[in-house]
């Protein structure tokens, strides 16, 4: 099996570009916008999170992981002070999603539950410039022959190509546009979660799922390269380690490997602190490691932060 990205990568036609775009990354180095005013505040929540709101002596993941979300979000709305179009967001949970195209000469569908879905009244300007879009004409995607790219995908019969944005975007509903996802892998058996690779390419493919089906919505079934490309954030967590994703889909052809490719851009593994020490430890009497928070990486809360802030800011 292919480590995910690049395997997601072929799917969507996307180009990677590590990092994140200076559009995210000029919000969290604006020192004018007050980000690390709030860095207290977040290192308050994490100790909440995994250390207080809870009676056992090592909360589990699948508690302390939900919590620090909730709380981070809320973190991010104190902002709506600042910025009130922050306001016309809805946070929209078991949010449906089927997006169908064709790769090649082979019918793909992604669909499913696409994780926690903030949506906004107005969408998420490009951020990739027309030159850069153009530029990605001479990228040479990856390929894996001799084996398939499609190798473990589920293959199912299709009766219906679906292209549905789900619930959250019925006609008339002010909050159209995909914004952020948010995966939490917050299974306490690390079997049950996704490791940090698989949860990078299934972001990918759901945000590349929610930009097609907007994009199809808003333009039709004819593939074509979009005159206003349409973005779609996604963050994933298991409640320390963070992944950042900034997708822009930049053309709905996507059956032949030419031409103008999507672009995604990935910040990978990211700390939001080192370690929760719920109970000191104690050695002879002595303590070596006491209770609380270490290693709390404020850019790691920026950049949540961030991600939250773009297309507003």
């Amino acid at each position: 099996v292919f480590p995910g990205v690049r395997q997601a990568q072929w799917l969507t036609k996307t180009k990677l570009v590590e990092g994140l775009p200076p559009a995210v990354q000029g919000i969290v180095d604006n020192p004018a916008l007050g980000l690390q005013e709030l860095e207290e505040r977040a290192k308050h929540v994490v100790s909440h999170a995994r250390l207080w709101d809870t009676a056992e002596v090592a909360p589990r993941r699948e508690k302390y992981c939900p919590v620090l979300f909730e709380n981070l979000i809320h973190i991010c709305r104190l902002m709506s002070g600042k910025y009130p179009s922050l306001s016309k967001r809805m946070l929209a949970r078991n949010c449906r999603i089927a997006a169908t195209w064709e790769r090649e000469s082979i019918l793909l569908q992604v669909r499913g539950l696409s994780g926690i879905l903030m949506n906004s009244m107005t969408p998420i300007p490009p951020v990739a410039s027309k030159e850069e879009i153009l530029a990605t004409k001479e990228h040479v995607l990856e390929t894996f022959y001799p084996i398939a790219p499609t190798i473990d995908l589920q293959e199912v019969n299709v009766y219906r190509e679906l292209n549905d944005t789900g619930q959250c975007f019925r006609d008339g509903y002010p909050y159209s546009h995909p914004h952020t996802l948010f995966f939490l892998e917050s299974a306490n058996v690390r079997t049950d979660r996704f490791r940090p690779e698989q949860l990078r390419a299934k972001m990918l493919m759901f945000a590349f799922g929610n930009a097609l089906a907007k994009a199809k919505a808003l333009h039709g079934n004819d593939p074509k390269v979009l005159e206003q490309p349409v973005v779609v954030q996604s963050i994933g967590t298991d409640g320390q380690l963070f992944q950042f994703m900034v997708f822009q889909l930049n053309t709905t052809d996507l059956v032949s490997n030419d031409g103008v490719k999507n672009l995604v851009w990935i910040d990978s593994d990211q700390n939001l602190y080192e370690r929760a020490q719920c109970v000191p430890e104690v050695k002879k009497g002595v303590v070596m490691k006491p209770a609380g928070i270490s290693g709390f990486q404020p850019d790691t809360f920026k950049k949540f932060l961030a991600l939250y802030l773009h297309g507003t800011v």
